[in-house]
């Protein structure tokens, strides 16, 4: 990616960000409402410090006039003193004092940014004008059908285990409950989804790299994933005495490539997808899809990365969700396109498209793909910039997010869709038989 660093020396913590508190109290009624619309865990205890926000900045441009007149009256005891020596012993009390109010009042100021800062770190996205508030809005079918009916006899699982496909007994053994072993023509059938979904990022224009699957922990949270999501349940495997941990999707370690750094986007935005093993603590925690591939503690996953001018976000959004619907009907699957509510939308997130395939065995639809606008938030962590051509001044980027392919759920769609009881096969879709040495079943 060619970029200007914006700082030659080397990165070992992140600056503090630079939030535009003015504009936060200018729309503190949207902010309020994204706090209270995303159902945050501690929401009240943010909703209080964000209602403080105005009080802090008036309490802290008085502070700053506090300072002005001790600095000016410092200022000019030092000149009287210059031009009369003689004048020292009787200023010496009040030049004292006031370094004393100075140092009083420094206090205060530090202490109440922080605070503000603080808060506004906290604080999650706004949230976009067309996201529903409580319930998925389905924006678009693919594939649809008449009816969906549950059928057991489809479940991956017994599928799978019986074809040989997969080992989760070993897996359990090996290293604990859900965790997998591929092999076979499961193996298979990843590389060549990541093979497919790769050559589709590369036909819109995406540039490939294989990131990193440990990341800095303060680069994690700059990203959104905090230590626990808003059920309280643990995202992240930290690695023990180290500030690492293992990212959760190459977004993470691809949001990384823009620390410090001036994106040149004169020529349109910047797209990366990056292929990875990516690690969830909470697989399972949540008392449900422990049976199988749904929900597992580590997956390969091919994630589109996008940095924006601000004015194109939105537009770029809806290539990313076009890009994703192209993929799922090319594989075949009967799925629906939502525009997913505020109550589950992330931290980071502005909007966000979710798809959900089809899946018979488990009797429901489940997520495959997810795609986010995430404006500024990430870049102004990541002090991420642009040149704005017009202003001739840096700005802040806006990233964006989705999946290409999350290895595991297609693969437990596709086997749950496409296998014939009678004979025993999986049926190949014909994206995919390219890549499967021209096998048509498996």
């Amino acid at each position: 990616m060619r970029a200007r660093l914006l700082s030659t020396s080397a990165i070992k913590l992140l600056k503090a960000p630079k939030l535009d508190v003015k504009n936060i109290t200018s729309q503190l009624p949207s902010y309020l409402q994204s706090i209270k619309s995303r159902g945050l865990v501690a929401a009240q205890e943010l909703i209080d410090q964000l209602q403080a926000l105005p009080e802090h900045q008036t309490h802290l441009r008085a502070i700053d006039g506090q300072i002005s007149k001790i600095q000016t009256r410092r200022n000019a005891i030092e000149r009287e003193i210059k031009l009369d020596k003689s004048r020292m012993p009787a200023l010496r009390d009040e030049l004292v004092d006031l370094k004393s109010q100075f140092q009083s009042a420094s206090q205060d100021h530090k202490k109440i940014q922080q605070q503000v800062q603080d808060t506004c770190l906290s604080l999650p996205n706004l949230i976009h004008a067309s996201v529903p508030a409580t319930e998925p809005e389905i924006v678009e079918w693919i594939h649809p059908r008449e009816t969906y009916v549950a059928e057991s006899k489809r479940d991956h699982h017994t599928i799978m285990v019986r074809k040989k496909m997969v080992d989760f007994q070993s897996a359990s053994t090996v290293t604990g409950n859900s965790w997998y072993y591929l092999i076979n023509e499961g193996a298979e059938l990843e590389l060549a989804l990541v093979s497919y979904a790769t050559n589709k990022a590369k036909e819109h224009g995406f540039l490939l790299c294989i990131p990193p699957s440990i990341a800095k922990n303060e680069i994690i949270d700059a990203c959104g994933f905090r230590p626990r999501d808003m059920n309280n349940e643990q995202q992240i495997y930290h690695l023990q005495d180290t500030d690492l941990g293992l990212t959760a999707t190459a977004e993470i370690s691809l949001a990384g490539l823009g620390i410090q750094k001036e994106l040149d986007l004169s020529k349109g935005p910047k797209k990366m997808c990056g292929i990875s093993r990516s690690y969830r603590a909470e697989a399972g925690a949540r008392g449900k899809d422990t049976r199988g591939l749904y929900r597992v503690h580590e997956f390969t996953k091919v994630e589109l990365f996008c940095w924006s001018v601000p004015e194109e976000s939105d537009r770029i959004l809806e290539e990313l969700r076009g890009l994703q619907v192209e993929i799922i009907n090319e594989l075949g699957l009967s799925a629906k396109v939502l525009n997913m509510p505020a109550n589950d939308l992330g931290a980071p997130a502005y909007k966000k498209y979710d798809i959900e395939a089809w899946m018979p065995g488990r009797g429901s639809f489940g997520e495959v793909t997810s795609s986010s606008n995430c404006t500024d938030y990430q870049s102004r962590r990541m002090n991420t910039k642009f040149k704005n051509i017009s202003t001739g001044k840096s700005e802040y980027v806006h990233t964006l997010n989705g999946t290409a392919m999350a290895i595991p759920r297609i693969i437990l769609a596709l086997v749950e869709n496409f296998h014939d009881a009678n004979t025993d096969q999986i049926a190949i879709p014909k994206a995919l038989q390219p890549y499967m040495g021209g096998r048509k079943f498996i």
